[in-house]
């Protein structure tokens, strides 16, 4: 195919690949639509570039693929020691190291081109991010080409393509259809109507050519076909008989096809290849066949009777097998196809746990469900059909959950309970109570959770693994309800039986939930809970890595330590999007919404905990806590929505049993009530929230004491409290709001303010709450002000937020005039006596409303504003100027903020998100993931 207006893009391949030999190491992300030419421009720069070592690998659509497929298709062609990684059945990260050893001389160009990555599984994804954070100091160009015509919100392959693209190393060529003048030059001499062939083809390159090959348009022609596809089928139908026969059994073996398993399908591969060859529908590609697009794979594919297709597919699958192939996924897919259960079973959960090994989880579900489609009830049949299947449905239960699809997990998890009863397998019934219990936890069904029952059945049978897994399970839904002592006692139980048995993925568990006791009881956990997490690395247990993760970032959340919090943030979602753990990643990333929840960055916020809605198969321990959030900050913004959210999480939370569930919930609801004015409501749901709080967290039980007293309850408070509260509770608000802004936590220190009764500390609470967007809050500080007497208030700052071309707060205004100025964040900070986190906030917000990617540009565009020349005016005394001249105090009495700024910190007053047990953001502790 000719190559008409693609110049620019085959100039910046060039630069990319100068920059690539300059030790400069490049990712090319090549986009378009199927058949805009995205592999037909790599080639033909392949030509231009002569120099390179050039290595090919593509992702196949026909089948549930190999996981790392590409890797292996590299390997083949590079050979050497990552050739005998993959032989020796390396994992993926001895995988990945052993490519980039291989491709990431700094001295060599190495241009290594995978293909219709839209296809690719988690694995190879994984793969491209690894690459992709490491191309610096290396000659790699590394080339990835996708359709980006038809992706779903939800795919994948949208998560990787947005990391990676905050990678330096990282370009992008999109591939738009031809204009009519280069339909018109393609079409020239065939006789085509280049105006109706534009029309019709939509300038798509590979459906003009087609339809130009196939003669359609010539002199006489009746008709322009439909689509590309007849174009296809009319030059496929000039074949001869034997030629036409090896392209349908080329289209229903894959993209790619080699020669020697044509010989071994078909009786007269060698003249008919040739025929094929000379068509133009399929080109050589070293030992394989290949097919010039897939679209025209697809239209002889289906042309093909379905009666045929299920007996090539039986010989493709013998063939396979006397040729000794090890891909057990692409054996699956001919097996299903052939119908031929007895090889499905063989062939289809071998790939899984390939997949699985390799972190590829959907791709294994895929063939666990594969193989369960072909696994017969086994009836009154013998035990060991009974295994099997039982075996199948532990398999998919275990992926399932990975995957975040508790609902399908606790159907396959049930079904092989079932079985091993059948199979009359007791030990492995109990370790399927082990595994339920865990699974209906995640589905908010705390009190259908056997795991009494498993431990029962097992102790008898005596110490194995099993039994270890069933303590460690109790002891996490013990600690989840507070039960400390009997959760440290069964963690202990299975600590010490872990140890014994050598299984570290038991005993990373029992350590975190060890961990997670001593946290609630204020004593040493962090030093625990990094050797939970360093056991489960170093022993590859996805689970229990992605569990510790999540309980780190949690715990230092809530203590309210941002700044640790956020680190862990950081690795355990890349961990978990790297190991395709959805459960654990999306539980990350709802921690991370609730941090920003807690210091002001609501819409950050928001916009994390609505895309957690939006993810197909949310699992209900994932909703609780977002929908909680979702509701607190919509009734601290008084925007609507706010009862619809609180409603659901008030009956997941309720279902659940769980005090560390139903507490921040039931003061969620306090909050929201008390800020519509309806204090009675507000005081019941506090009420309800203290009726479960005896034995919680401390921060817990402090919110609680707060919105008792907030809300006229005459309840006791229980236990001690932490210092915010402590010092709220003792009638000392303006040190309670000091202690809540040295947290960051700037929306519970103006709560703290706005129960001091005295007008300066009034007035600096209504700043705080404007400045934030917490108008309800606001209505109520003003009407107190009313109250005193007070007449002239100020209308706060929103009004000129709104009119403001870039929606900058004054506060954001006077932070970027001292980025202008080239402050630090630090000298921000000392400035506007705000903390340095809060500048951070504060200079993140100001780069996104923007649009700017750095602070020079930011400085660039408010040069363009006209907001450069902004004025911070600072007293030599230690006060500064406030709105009309008022000089502002901070919450100590000392010089403070003046709350002006959207991007502060911001806490809900109670604890928004406490510890033990959660699940899926709130500073929740993760207790229970489904591990095996």
């Amino acid at each position: 195919m000719r190559l008409l207006e693609r110049e620019s893009s085959l100039a910046s391949l060039a630069e990319y690949a100068a920059e690539a030999a300059r030790g400069e190491g490049r990712l090319v992300l090549v986009a378009g639509e199927a058949g805009v030419g995205k592999s037909a421009l790599v080639e033909r720069f392949q030509r231009d570039l002569p120099p390179a070592r050039w290595s090919w690998g593509a992702c196949d659509g026909l089948f549930t693929p190999r996981p790392l497929g590409p890797l292996f298709d590299l390997a083949d062609r590079l050979g050497g020691p990552l050739l005998e990684l993959c032989r020796a059945g390396a994992g993926r990260e001895e995988l990945f190291r052993g490519l980039l050893r291989e491709v990431g001389d700094p001295h060599a160009l190495d241009a290594v081109v995978v293909e219709d990555v839209h296809w690719a599984d988690e694995a190879t994804l994984d793969l491209l991010s690894f690459l992709g954070r490491r191309l610096r100091g290396t000659g790699l160009l590394l080339i990835a080409t996708y359709r980006d015509d038809a992706m779903a919100p939800s795919d994948p392959l949208r998560v990787t393509l947005g990391g990676l693209a905050s990678q330096r190393s990282t370009r992008r060529i999109g591939l738009a259809p031809l204009s009519a003048e280069a339909v018109r030059e393609l079409a020239a001499g065939s006789g085509a109507d280049a105006c109706a062939l534009h029309r019709l083809t939509g300038g798509n390159p590979f459906y003009v050519t087609e339809v130009v090959r196939a003669g359609m348009h010539a002199p006489g022609s009746s008709q322009i076909p439909g689509s590309a596809r007849d174009a296809v089928l009319a030059r496929a139908a000039r074949l001869s008989g034997p030629a036409r026969q090896v392209l349908d059994v080329a289209a229903l073996t894959g993209t790619r096809v080699e020669s020697r398993l044509l010989e071994a399908v078909t009786p007269f591969p060698g003249p008919a290849v040739d025929e094929l060859l000379a068509c133009g529908l399929v080109v050589g590609d070293g030992e394989w066949l290949r097919f010039r697009h897939e679209i025209a794979r697809l239209a002889v594919q289906e042309a093909v009777p379905a009666h045929r297709a299920r007996a090539v597919h039986g010989r493709v699958l013998a063939a396979l097998e006397s040729l000794g192939c090890d891909d057990d996924a692409r054996m699956a897919f001919h097996a299903e196809a052939a119908g031929e259960a007895a090889a499905v079973l063989r062939h289809a959960p071998a790939a899984a746990r390939r997949a699985a090994w390799l972190s590829s989880h959907r791709e294994a579900a895929a063939q666990f469900r594969r193989a369960l489609r072909f696994a017969a009830d086994p009836g009154d049949t013998a035990g060991t059909d009974a295994t099997t299947l039982a075996e199948l449905c532990e398999g998919l239960a275990d992926e399932a959950a990975l995957l975040d699809q508790w609902h399908e997990a606790a159907e396959a998890c049930e079904r092989a309970l079932v079985e091993w009863r059948k199979a009359g397998n007791r030990l492995r019934e109990g370790d399927a109570l082990r595994r339920l219990s865990r699974i209906m936890w995640n589905m908010c069904h705390g009190e259908r959770a056997p795991v009494e029952s498993a431990v029962s059945l097992l102790e008898p049978l005596g110490p194995g693994v099993e039994l270890a897994w069933a303590y460690a399970t109790y002891a996490n839904q013990r600690m989840l309800r507070y039960e400390l002592d009997a959760a440290e006692g069964a963690a202990l139980r299975a600590q010490e039986l872990a140890e014994r048995l050598g299984a570290t993925d038991v005993l990373s568990d029992a350590l975190n939930t060890r961990a997670v006791c001593a946290w609630t009881r204020g004593g040493d956990w962090e030093g625990p809970m990094r050797r939970a997490l360093e056991i489960a690395l170093a022993g590859r247990h996805q689970d229990q890595a992605g569990r510790a993760y999540a309980n780190l970032a949690a715990l230092h959340n809530g203590r309210r330590r941002f700044a640790e919090s956020e680190r862990y943030l950081a690795e355990g979602i890349a961990y978990c999007d790297e190991h395709d753990l959805t459960s654990y990643a999306t539980c990350l990333r709802s921690e991370r919404s609730t941090v920003m929840e807690r210091d002001g960055r609501w819409e950050e916020s928001l916009l994390i905990s609505t895309g957690i809605l939006a993810t197909v198969g949310a699992s209900p321990s994932n909703r609780l806590c977002t929908v909680r959030r979702i509701g607190s900050v919509l009734a601290r913004r008084g925007e609507p929505g706010v009862w619809e959210h609180l409603e659901e999480a008030a009956v997941l939370a309720d279902r659940t049993g769980e005090p560390q569930q139903i507490v921040p919930v039931r003061l969620t609801r306090a909050e929201a009530y008390w800020l519509e004015g309806r204090t009675g409501q507000a005081r019941r749901e506090a009420e309800l929230a203290h009726d479960v709080s005896a034995g919680s967290d401390p921060w817990d039980r402090g919110a609680v004491a707060v919105w008792l007293v907030r809300t006229g309850s005459p309840r006791p408070p229980q236990g001690e409290v932490p210092e915010p509260y402590r010092l709220e509770l003792g009638g000392e608000p303006v040190a309670a709001a000091r202690a809540w802004t040295e947290l960051d936590c700037r929306y519970d220190a103006a709560l703290a303010l706005s129960g001091a009764g005295g007008e300066p500390e009034l007035r600096e609470a209504l700043a705080m709450f404007t400045d934030l967007g917490a108008l309800p809050a606001a209505r109520i500080v003003r009407q107190e002000l009313r109250g005193l007497g007070v007449r002239s208030l100020p209308a706060g700052p929103r009004a000129a937020t709104r009119e403001h071309p870039s929606g900058l707060t004054r506060r954001e205004r006077e932070v970027l005039a001292l980025v202008c100025a080239q402050h630090t964040n630090a000298e921000i900070a000392a400035k506007l006596f705000i903390s340095v986190k809060t500048a951070g906030h504060h200079v993140s917000a100001i780069l996104a409303k923007l649009g700017a990617p750095s602070r020079g540009a930011a400085a660039e565009q408010a040069v363009r504003l006209g907001l450069a020349g902004l004025e911070v005016p600072v007293t030599a005394g230690g006060t500064r100027q406030g709105p009309a001249g008022r000089t502002v105090a901070g919450p100590a009495g000392g010089a403070a903020e003046e709350p002006t700024g959207r991007g502060g910190s911001a806490r809900t007053p109670g604890p928004r998100g406490r510890t033990p047990g959660a699940r899926g953001g709130a500073a929740e502790i993760w207790g229970a993931r489904g591990a095996t």
